[in-house]
C-alpha cells in the first residue's frame, strides 16, 4: 500500500471513493456532483486529499479543510472525510491515511487536526490509539439553514 497527496489530476481516482463515502452516510450516489464538488475544491485550493493505493488501485482517502483558531491565531485542519473501501478495512489503510495527515500538518506548521465522528463509530478506537484526544470540555452545536 502507498499513500500520496492527491492533485486535481487524481480526480477520477477520488470520485468513486468520495461518492461511496457519501452513500455510506445516507446520501444518494451522484458521481457527477461528486466530481464537480471535488474539482471546485481543488481549483479553489480549499482542500488537501491523501489517497491510499494498493497495486495502483485507489482503496481509501482522507480530505482536509483549512480553518483557523482565533484564540491561538493559528491555522488548523479539519479532517472532514476518511473512507476506506470495506474490503480493505482493518488492514492499516485508515491508520496510514491518518498518519499522513499528521505528517502533512507538521510539515506546514499548523496547530493540529480536528475531526468529529458519530458516537457509535468504531473508528474511535483507532483515533485514540493514534493519540487523538476526545474533547470532553466542549459541546458542538450546528445551526441548519431552513432554506
Amino acid at each position: 500500500m502507498t499513500v500520496k497527496k492527491a492533485t486535481q489530476s487524481d480526480l477520477e481516482h477520488i470520485v468513486p471513493l468520495f461518492d461511496s463515502y457519501r452513500v455510506f452516510y445516507g446520501q444518494s450516489s451522484d458521481l457527477e456532483a461528486a466530481r464537480s464538488f471535488l474539482k471546485e475544491r481543488f481549483i479553489n485550493k480549499d482542500n488537501v486529499v491523501f489517497l491510499a493505493f494498493e497495486d495502483e488501485r485507489p482503496i481509501g482517502f482522507t480530505q482536509l479543510y483549512k480553518t483557523f483558531s482565533s484564540v491561538s491565531m493559528q491555522p488548523l485542519y479539519i479532517l472532514n472525510d476518511l473512507f476506506v473501501l470495506p474490503e480493505h478495512r482493518k488492514n492499516g489503510v485508515g491508520e496510514a491515511l491518518l498518519e499522513q495527515a499528521k505528517v502533512h500538518c507538521q510539515e506546514v506548521g499548523f496547530k493540529g487536526l480536528a475531526l468529529e465522528t458519530a458516537a457509535d463509530n468504531p473508528a474511535q478506537k483507532l483515533y485514540e490509539r493514534l493519540d487523538w484526544q476526545k474533547d470532553t470540555a466542549f459541546f458542538h452545536y450546528f445551526w441548519k439553514n431552513p432554506k
